[in-house]
């Protein structure tokens, strides 16, 4: 496991700390969320994210904002406070989950000091499922690569490590899992325009990890698979439909179908939290839309004073339109297995292998 200074999430009991994953690699700085305000803005600005941190730091976030509070708790401003930690970002079914599971868990309750230990405790308990369930499925991943190969060349898109968990990661977990067991593995990073996940925080995690790693831009991956050999494509995924279409950042799409047309093994790798089986397909996924401007400059990018990074960074003309969908749907035909902390199994298999879990 990481280092602590490597965690995205950190609880102290009366705050969160957050690891700032706008301005990596450049500078490693956490921000201290004391209120469920606080906390709604790091997850909509994209200081955490990753669908499994965005799930833990929403179920703490709810865990302030019942702090911040006392005596007996109206039934609407418990529901007011869900909503909001809700609505933070729509795409990952994990906010979901948690947040239902969070409601269901302080039914009964009606003091806001009880609600607390509830969603703290809750908010502990997720951590400590998510970094087994991470390690499981990266020795499950494991067994999809021939065991008497010594290396292994790996495509990933974004960012699916640690910094996206509460620990080891999910593809990224694989990588590790893979060179925890003595193969060599080289990773191909796409730098995942437009916040670029690949480029700052996939190869900032790789070099961590002392893996070796080339950043490549979203559009080099058709030219890689024809000239060189590549092994896999690992991804990691934000919602699982029931038919096996699964929506990830934006650009997994592109990549499963030059994968296909490549002959290359396409694994989405996704803990059970990541499946819903209430949409039937993933036409029924919620995609969320961003600010253009993430597209025509590098706005994104702040200093801990405010400042943008790169002040004169415009990369389109003033006035341009942009679209900025953040996340893309892979069609279940383009997968070849899901790798979980449960097993491996085809898009086929999904309903059957969750009714079990």
């Amino acid at each position: 496991m990481p280092h602590p200074e490597f965690l995205p999430i950190q609880w102290k009991s009366t705050y969160l700390e957050l690891l700032d994953q706008r301005i990596l690699p450049g500078k490693k700085e956490f921000l201290k969320l004391s209120s469920a305000e606080e906390t709604i803005v790091a997850i909509r600005e994209m200081a955490v994210r990753g669908a499994p941190a965005i799930a833990i730091t929403g179920v703490f976030g709810l865990t302030l904002g019942a702090k911040s509070q006392s005596g007996v708790a109206n039934p609407e401003d418990i529901e007011t406070l869900l909503s909001s930690v809700l609505e933070s970002r729509p795409t990952a079914v994990n906010l979901s989950y948690a947040i239902l599971e969070a409601k269901k868990r302080i039914q009964g309750n009606s003091g806001w000091e009880s609600i607390t230990k509830i969603w703290e405790t809750y908010g502990l308990e997720m951590m400590r499922d998510d970094l087994a369930a991470n390690k499981a499925l990266g020795e499950n991943g494991v067994s999809l690569f021939p065991k008497d190969q010594k290396e292994f060349h790996i495509i990933t898109h974004c960012n699916t490590g640690a910094l996206a968990t509460a620990g080891h990661g999910t593809a990224l977990g694989v990588i590790r899992s893979l060179r925890d067991a003595g193969k060599k593995v080289v990773v191909y990073a796409d730098e995942t325009r437009p916040f670029l996940q690949g480029s700052r925080l996939t190869a900032f995690e790789m070099m961590e990890e002392g893996i070796e790693c080339y950043i490549i831009t979203d559009g080099m991956s058709g030219w890689l698979m024809n000239h060189r050999k590549i092994d896999a494509v690992l991804v990691g995924c934000d919602r699982v439909a029931a038919n096996g279409d699964t929506a990830n950042k934006i650009g997994t799409y592109n990549l499963g179908i030059v994968a296909k047309e490549h002959g290359v093994p396409f694994y989405v790798c996704a803990t059970k939290d990541s499946f819903d089986l209430n949409l039937k397909t993933g036409e029924e996924i919620p995609i969320e839309m961003r600010k253009e401007s993430e597209v025509t400059q590098f706005d994104f990018l702040k200093g801990s004073d405010g400042k943008y990074l790169f002040p004169e960074g415009k990369t389109s003309p003033v006035g341009a339109r942009a679209l900025n969908p953040s996340f893309d749907v892979t069609k279940a035909h383009l997968i070849k297995n899901f790798i979980t902390e449960f097993g491996c199994f085809v898009p086929a298999e999904i309903s059957l292998r969750l009714k079990n879990v």
